[in-house]
C-alpha cells in the first residue's frame, strides 16, 4: 500500500478509536464524566432548628426539641441536581418535604446518605434529635398583664405560634387606640386589651400592648385572638359599628354587638393595624368575631348569632329569619390588601343551631362546629334532618380548591346526646380533627372507654377524627383520666402535629404542677389542662396539668394554646396584683385579673 495511503487509514482509524471512547475527554453521558459531589448545600429541620449553622463540609449535627415535638420532617438540597438521596432510608428528592418520623424520648438519628452522580461517592449526614425527656416538662413562665386590674379578664383567649404568644383581656378598661398606648385610663370598661409575649432564650417579657383603633365600652376586644406567624386577628364580638367589609366607617355605633375583627402584622419588633373587617351583612347582635381561625393569608371568622336561612356557600345573606343559625366568613389576603372569599353557612341551617361557636383552619380545610345542632345522627354524613337530640351539636367541615369551598362532611359524635355541645371547641391540624363535647355525660376514664355510662353530666369528652384522602372517620374517643361530674372536659382544644390539649376549666383538683394527684378534688373549679399525645394511630395521656397556684374558681384552662414545642394556659379569674412575667403568685387581691402559663 501507498505510504500516504497507509498513514491516511490509519489516522482515521484512530480517530474512529477516539469517537467512539468520547473522544479525548473522558468517558460519561454528554461527553463528560459523572459528578462526584456527594454534598448538600442545605439541610432544615422542619418547626426545629439546628443547633449549629450548616455548613456543606461538617456532616454531623444536633438539634433539641421539647417533649410536645413528636415527629420531624426534614428539606435537604443536594449541591449538585444528579445527586440522589435518602433520608432515613427513604428516597427524597432535593429541596423536597421528607416524610414525617416519629420521635421517641432521647436521642434520634436523623441520616442523610447523598449518593454523588457517579452512583459509588456517597457522603452521610448525621443529625442527633434530642427530645425531651418527660420528666423535663414544667412551667416556664407565669404571664400577667403589664396593667393588672380587678375585672380585666387577662387570660379569656390566648394564641401561640413559635416563640410568641398573644393574651386577651376583655375586660380591660384604657381608652387607648392602636399599640403601646397609654395604659392607665380605665374610663372605658370591657374595651378590651391583647398583650403579645416573646420568647428569648427560655425567658418571656412583654413586647406589645395592643388595642382597637376605634375602643369603647364593652366591645370586648381580645374576646377571640388567632396567630399565624407574624400576623395577629383579634376579634371583638361587642363592637357595634354599622360597617361592611373591609376598613369601613368605624365610628357608627349603630348596630350593637354586631362584632369586627382586626388585623395586625409585625414588622421587626414592631405591630400595626393592617385592617379592620366587618361582615358583608354586618346586623346589630350577630357576634362577629366570636370565633377566629388564621393561616397565613386566609382568615375565618365566625358570627354564630347570625340569623338568615342561607345554606351551603355564598348563599343569600339578607333574609334573618333563622335566628342565632350563625355563619363563617372566609377572608383572603393579597400582599396587605384583604377581601371576602366565601359567606359559609351550614347545609341544614336552623335557628338557634350557633353554627361557627366552634371554628379551625388548616390550610385548604376548615372546620366548624355549631354546637347546639339537633339532629340524632352519629358518625359521618348521617341523616342530618331529624332533630330530635336538643344540642347534641355537629361538626361541618369545608375543603377549598383553588378559589372555591365546598362542604366535603358532616360529622357527629359516636354516642350522640341531646346537651352533649359537640362542636363547641374544635381544632385542626393536616388531616386530623379534634371535636370537643363539654356536656357529654359518661362516667368513663382515658382512652375508648364506655361510652354509654350517662352518669356523669357535663363530664365532657373530646372525639378524633382523621382524613384519608376525603373521607373522614372517627380515630379515638377520649375522657379525662379523673373524669368527673361538671369538670366541662372538652371546653377548649389545641392541636398541633400529634399533640392535642384539652381544658377542663371546671375541674376540682388542688394539686399543683405536672401529674399530681388528680383526686384531691376540693378546689371547686380550679380548672386542669390534660396532654395526650399519638403515636401512628394510637393516643395516649401524657400530662395531668395544673397552675402553680392553685385556686378554687380560677377556672384554669378556660383558653389553651399548644404548638410543637410548648402550651399556654389562660385562666381569665385568676386574682393575683402581680405584673410582667414570673411576678408574685400568692397575693389573691386584685379579682378577676386572669393569668396565662407557659409550660415546655
Amino acid at each position: 500500500m501507498n505510504t500516504v495511503i497507509k498513514t491516511i487509514v490509519i489516522s482515521l482509524f484512530s480517530l474512529s478509536i477516539l469517537t467512539a471512547c468520547g473522544g479525548g475527554g473522558g468517558g460519561g453521558s454528554g461527553g463528560s464524566t459523572p459528578s462526584t459531589d456527594a454534598s448538600l448545600s442545605d439541610l432544615v429541620l422542619i418547626n426545629a432548628t439546628l443547633d449549629q449553622i450548616f455548613q456543606s463540609s461538617q456532616t454531623s449535627y444536633t438539634a433539641s426539641v421539647g417533649f410536645l415535638k413528636t415527629s420531624l420532617q426534614v428539606t435537604a438540597m443536594t449541591n449538585d441536581a444528579n445527586a440522589s438521596m435518602t433520608i432515613n432510608g427513604s428516597s427524597v428528592a432535593s429541596g423536597a418535604v421528607s416524610p414525617t418520623f416519629n420521635l421517641a424520648e432521647g436521642i434520634n438519628n436523623v441520616n442523610v446518605i447523598v449518593t454523588a452522580e457517579d452512583g459509588m461517592t456517597t457522603q452521610t449526614y448525621t443529625v442527633d434529635v434530642n427530645r425531651q425527656l418527660a420528666a423535663t416538662f414544667a412551667q416556664q413562665a407565669y404571664a400577667k398583664a403589664s396593667n393588672t386590674d380587678a375585672g380585666d379578664r387577662f387570660g379569656q383567649s390566648v394564641a401561640l405560634d413559635g416563640d410568641t404568644m398573644v393574651v386577651g383581656a376583655t375586660g380591660e378598661a384604657s381608652t387607648a387606640s392602636g399599640v403601646n398606648g397609654n395604659q392607665a385610663d380605665n374610663s372605658a370598661s370591657f374595651a378590651g386589651a391583647v398583650y403579645v409575649f416573646i420568647r428569648s432564650g427560655s425567658s418571656w417579657s412583654q413586647q406589645a400592648y395592643i388595642k382597637a383603633s376605634n375602643p369603647d365600652a364593652n366591645d370586648a376586644f381580645g374576646w377571640s385572638v388567632a396567630l399565624s406567624g407574624d400576623t395577629l386577628a383579634v376579634g371583638a364580638r361587642g363592637e357595634s359599628s354599622s360597617a361592611t367589609g373591609v376598613n369601613g366607617n368605624q365610628v357608627d355605633n349603630s348596630a350593637a354587638d354586631a362584632g369586627a375583627v382586626y388585623v395586625f402584622t409585625r414588622t421587626g419588633t414592631s405591630w400595626a393595624q393592617q385592617a379592620y373587617i366587618k361582615a358583608s351583612n354586618t346586623d346589630a347582635g350577630d357576634d362577629f368575631g366570636y370565633s377566629l381561625a388564621l393561616d397565613d393569608d386566609t382568615l375565618a371568622v365566625s358570627a354564630n348569632t347570625e340569623s338568615s336561612n342561607a345554606t351551603g356557600v355564598n348563599g343569600y345573606q339578607l333574609d334573618n329569619s333563622e335566628s342565632g343559625a350563625g355563619a363563617v366568613y372566609v377572608f383572603t389576603r393579597s400582599g396587605t390588601t384583604w377581601a371576602q372569599h366565601a359567606y359559609i353557612k351550614a347545609s341544614n341551617t336552623a335557628s338557634g343551631d350557633q353554627f361557627g361557636l366552634g371554628l379551625a383552619l388548616a390550610g385548604d380545610t376548615l372546620a366548624v362546629g355549631a354546637y347546639l345542632e339537633d339532629s340524632n345522627a352519629t358518625g359521618v354524613n348521617g341523616d342530618e334532618a331529624d332533630n330530635s337530640e336538643s344540642g347534641a351539636g355537629a361538626v361541618y367541615v369545608f375543603a377549598r380548591s383553588g378559589s372555591t369551598w365546598a362542604q366535603q362532611a358532616y360529622i357527629k359524635a359516636s354516642n350522640t346526646d341531646a346537651n352533649d355541645h359537640f362542636g363547641a371547641h374544635v381544632a385542626l391540624a393536616d388531616d386530623t380533627l379534634a371535636v370537643g363535647a363539654y356536656g357529654e355525660a359518661s362516667n368513663a376514664a382515658g382512652i375508648n372507654g364506655n361510652q354509654s355510662d350517662n352518669s356523669a353530666s357535663d363530664a365532657g369528652a373530646v372525639y378524633v377524627f382523621s382524613r384519608n384522602g376525603t373521607t373522614w372517620g372517627q380515630q379515638v374517643y377520649i375522657k379525662a383520666s379523673n373524669a368527673g361530674m361538671n369538670d366541662r372536659f372538652g371546653t377548649r382544644l389545641s392541636l398541633a402535629e400529634d399533640t392535642l390539649a384539652v381544658g377542663a376549666y371546671l375541674e376540682d383538683g388542688r394539686d399543683t404542677g405536672i401529674n399530681g394527684d388528680q383526686n384531691l378534688n376540693d378546689a371547686a373549679n380550679a380548672g386542669a389542662v390534660y396532654v395526650f399525645t399519638r403515636s401512628g394511630s394510637s393516643w395516649s395521656q401524657q400530662f395531668y396539668v395544673k397552675a402553680s397556684n392553685t385556686d378554687a374558681q380560677d377556672q384554669f384552662g378556660y383558653s389553651v394554646a399548644v404548638s410543637s414545642d410548648s402550651l399556654a394556659i389562660g385562666t381569665a379569674i385568676e386574682a393575683s396584683s402581680a405584673r410582667g412575667v414570673s411576678g408574685d403568685q400568692a397575693d389573691n387581691t386584685t379579682s378577676l385579673a386572669g393569668a396565662a402559663y407557659v409550660f415546655e
